[in-house]
């Protein structure tokens, strides 16, 4: 499997009221994208053949939050998405 992870956005919802990160997944076959649309439960969507995912963090969670993530935020990104695929990857495999 050649699953990709990126985050294309990182923030603070207004309306959510929360920190966030969106994740952009591909390179997903199409009974892959379907079974993790189902089995995530932060809000997903499907765009072509890409799922975006947007992860709402409660207060002291945000990774991106820390004094040391602002001076090294090329390191803190690359964790994120390996984490992410980790996730992703566990999630199924797992079924």
């Amino acid at each position: 499997m050649q699953l990709k992870v990126e985050i294309i956005d990182y923030g603070y919802s207004d309306g959510q009221k929360k920190h966030y990160i969106t994740y952009k997944v591909s390179k997903l076959n199409g009974s892959d994208l379907n079974r993790l649309s189902e089995l995530l439960k932060d809000p997903v969507t499907v765009e072509e053949d890409e799922l975006i995912m947007n992860v709402y963090f409660e207060e002291g969670y945000y990774p991106f939050g820390t004094e040391d993530s602002q001076k090294r935020m090329e390191d803190y990104l690359a964790r994120e998405e390996i984490e992410m695929t980790v996730y992703i990857l566990d999630l199924l495999e797992g079924q």
